[in-house]
């Protein structure tokens, strides 16, 4: 997976070896923060439901998602502040990994909007980049 210049990255990209699939990762990722920030972060962080693969009857579901405002695309973490926290997680080892339809586009739309925008390799990564996002949100 190439990770373009302008995109911030958390974690070690030098890593290789093995590593627990995105899924666990991001699932890490908001049991730690919704232990540690129950009553704030915990509550308001979200993960947006992607397009995912759909199989015969459900392209109808589809349009009427994206008539709902699914956005293809959308990172994995978004936490709604000033600016806004917007992550996408990959496993540790980011060779394993690969960038879907639409995220990079997203993530790139959400950067010139002006929101905090990552790649976060592991759910380590994607804290070091909360608590980074900690100190610009406390200092607006």
């Amino acid at each position: 997976m190439k990770i373009p210049e302008w995109l911030a990255v958390y974690g070690d990209p030098s890593y290789r070896g093995n590593c627990p699939l995105e899924g666990a990762e991001q699932a890490t990722f908001f049991f730690q923060l919704r232990k540690h920030y129950p009553d704030t972060w915990g509550v308001l962080a979200l993960h947006p439901k992607n397009e995912g693969k759909r199989r015969g009857g459900q392209f109808h579901q589809l349009a009427r998602d994206k008539a709902l405002g699914l956005a293809p695309g959308a990172a994995d973490v978004i936490i709604p502040g000033c600016p806004t926290f917007v992550v996408e997680i990959k496993r540790r080892d980011h060779t394993k990994s690969a960038w879907q339809k639409g995220q990079l586009e997203y993530l790139k739309a959400a950067q010139q909007a002006g929101c905090f925008v990552c790649v976060a390799l592991g759910w380590e990564g994607a804290w070091q980049a909360f608590e980074e996002w900690l100190t610009l949100h406390a200092a607006q």
